[in-house]
């Protein structure tokens, strides 16, 4: 497992970027569980955000990809608007304990 962050690091109704190894990730706290996916949207294959750390839609609800639009699930990754409507993003196995939030590649 590889530590992304301290717990507090990500706050609820939050996301966040990474970069471990050249690998792009991101990770969004809501209702206190953390999802973790690649950073990559499934449509053109290209990072999610358009500004650091800002992947989600203006209610929170929804992780968005900047360029298209396309919306995916928080809980599934799953694209439910979009050009890609229909494919998912990569989810990572995701683990949280007091010591930091910890993804398996």
């Amino acid at each position: 497992m590889i530590r992304l962050c301290a717990p507090q690091e990500l706050a609820e109704g939050q996301s966040r970027g990474f970069v471990l190894d050249q690998l792009n990730l991101l990770a969004v706290r809501r209702d206190g569980q953390v999802h973790a996916y690649i950073n990559r949207c499934p449509h053109r294959g290209i990072a999610l955000e358009w500004r650091p750390d800002d992947f989600l839609d203006d209610s929170g609800s929804l992780i968005r990809c900047a360029t298209h639009g396309a919306l995916f699930l928080i809980e599934s990754g799953e694209c439910v608007a979009g050009p890609c409507e229909g494919q998912a993003l990569q989810r990572l196995a995701c683990k949280e304990d007091a010591n930091g939030i910890w993804i398996a590649p």
